[in-house]
Parts: C-alpha cells; sequence; structure tokens
C-alpha cells in the first residue's frame, strides 16, 4: 500500500513542480485545493519516492523471511 501511495504522491509532485517551473501554473490535484511554491511540489515528490521505496523494500524483506525455514527462521 505503501508503494501504491507512494507512487501517486510522486506523480502528484512532478506534475506540479513540471507544471508550475516551466508553464504557466501546476498540474494535478493538489493545486484545485492548496497554493504550493515549487520546492513544496519537489518536496512532494521526495516523499513519494521514498513511500515507494520503503514500500518496495519491505516487500522484499517480508517475502525473504517468508523463504526461510530452520534455526534462522523468525
Amino acid at each position: 500500500m505503501r508503494g501504491i501511495l507512494g507512487f501517486i504522491i510522486m506523480i502528484q509532485g512532478v506534475m506540479g513542480f513540471i507544471g508550475q517551473v516551466f508553464f504557466d501554473h501546476a498540474w494535478g490535484l493538489l493545486p484545485h485545493w492548496f497554493d504550493l511554491p515549487s520546492v513544496a511540489y519537489a518536496g512532494l515528490f521526495a516523499a513519494g519516492a521514498a513511500l515507494a521505496v520503503w514500500g518496495d523494500v519491505d516487500n522484499k524483506r517480508k517475502a525473504k523471511q517468508g523463504k526461510q525455514t530452520g534455526a534462522g527462521a523468525v
């Protein structure tokens, strides 16, 4: 779930940043509710990327733990 949510946040952040920096207004859903500066959109992208990576690493860790058997299994 973190990965999907992170991906959506990344998209909103990059669309807002690109729209505001290179065009006349930000794109996406967030500009309909909030008036954010470009730095905030870049921060949203970074937060979304962190959530996506965290979700992927957690899924890989859970898959690895599920395969362990014997004395080292948790």
